[in-house]
């Protein structure tokens, strides 16, 4: 899959079909808006145009009401990658974008890539300065512009509409198996590696810290994991917490991960967490010596689990 950054970047002379949203988690709902614009794409010799934004168009807009993001943009990139579109236009969401109309917006669009054919989107998707874009000036458009419109309606589980909403609200109850069940695979976490203290090497457990910054997060504790790194999956123990036995006069949120069987740097590389199953709860230890002696025990649980 192509990525640019501005519609004319597509090649000329090709009708488009295109899949407009958010897409953050890429859940069941999304993918049915993607697969749509795929379908559409073959059946009428077309390219298959995914067109998403770089953030949360809260993180302009409404910074006090920005959701933890389900996935990190390289991890939504790759989930949106495997559904098969020819290219992804990754628009960069600021002040200046987010003051557009909705029907400016899709006019640029359809100026920009010449022949537009359709465009699917959620039938709730809302768009433009104010939302003031949706379904129904979409098909207005359309009338005028000739394309067709595709409104789908959500998908439901449990007799509720899957959405990032409710996924978030089950990663957060550590329910992994409901967030999988809405985004038709496992549950995972990505981001990269960054610079900690070396206190897991010091201990004789290294760690990767990882970047929690904006992303969802699961609930505290121990986890066991696999951690996958540049095309290789390695089992690991992972911690969420505050790390209450060192004893931090300023305590941070950590995420750091141990990887059985490896040896390497990988800083700077980003590490996808996919959570197997929890192993305690976060703890406070009376000494280093028995926080030591619970990480191998923590160890063994996870090789236990595997």
């Amino acid at each position: 899959m192509k990525v640019i950054h501005a519609a004319t970047e597509l090649a000329a002379g090709r009708k488009v079909c295109l899949a407009i949203g958010v897409f953050d988690g890429v859940h069941l709902g999304h993918q049915q808006i993607i697969r749509q614009t795929v379908s559409d794409a073959r059946q009428h010799e077309a390219a298959a145009l995914v067109v998403t934004f770089d953030r949360h168009p809260n993180a302009v807009i409404a910074p006090a009401r920005v959701p933890p993001m389900i996935h990190s943009l390289p991890q939504k990139l790759r989930t949106i990658t495997a559904l098969g579109p020819d290219a992804l236009l990754l628009l960069h969401f600021n002040a200046a974008f987010s003051q557009q109309t909705g029907e400016a917006f899709i006019r640029r669009l359809a100026a920009d890539l010449g022949q537009l054919h359709s465009i699917c989107v959620g039938a709730d998707f809302t768009f433009g300065h104010k939302r003031s874009g949706d379904v129904k000036l979409l098909q207005r458009l359309g009338a005028e512009l000739h394309f067709t419109v595709h409104g789908m309606a959500a998908l439901a589980l449990d007799g509720q509409p899957v959405s990032s909403t409710r996924i978030r609200e089950a990663v957060r109850a550590g329910d992994f198996d409901a967030a999988s069940q809405m985004l038709g695979r496992a549950y995972s976490f990505s981001s990269l590696v960054i610079h900690g203290d070396q206190m897991g090497h010091k201990l004789g457990f290294p760690t990767a810290n990882l970047d929690p910054m904006g992303l969802l997060r699961p609930p505290n504790g121990v986890y066991a994991a696999h951690a996958a790194v540049g095309g290789k999956s390695f089992r690991a123990v992972l911690n969420i917490g505050h790390r209450p036995t060192l004893k931090s006069p300023t305590p941070e949120l950590r995420v750091e991960v141990h990887l059985l069987d490896f040896t390497g740097d990988l800083y700077g590389q980003e590490l996808e967490i996919t959570f197997a199953r929890k192993l305690r709860d976060e703890q406070k230890f009376a000494s280093l010596d028995a926080l030591k002696t619970q990480i191998a025990h923590d160890i063994t649980a996870a090789r236990q689990q595997f």
